[in-house]
């Protein structure tokens, strides 16, 4: 898979499907830091939750020998949304 199709196909899944099931990611992440927030005792923010979960698929690509695409277009998807939540657009 190139360079190109791992970035349409993360287009797809955060422009589509993932807006149906969960909704809008700035919303589903702002829920997400709060419930950690809460659990954890710290702030944290949507955008950290965007961070944490590239964070998570990496401990899944390093910690396992089978190295699923999946994984990579995940951490775009996460970047993509992560950086249109912090730059508030």
């Amino acid at each position: 898979m190139t360079r190109e199709e791992i970035l349409d196909q993360a287009k797809q899944i955060v422009s589509g499907d993932r807006d149906k099931q969960y909704g809008q990611p700035e919303d589903n992440f702002a829920k997400v830091a709060a419930l950690w927030a809460n659990y954890l005792e710290t702030p944290i923010g949507a955008e950290d939750v965007a961070a944490m979960m590239i964070l998570f698929k990496v401990a899944r690509l390093i910690g396992s020998e089978y190295k699923s695409v999946d994984s990579w277009v995940d951490i775009a998807g996460y970047a993509a949304c992560g950086g249109e939540i912090a730059i508030g657009d």
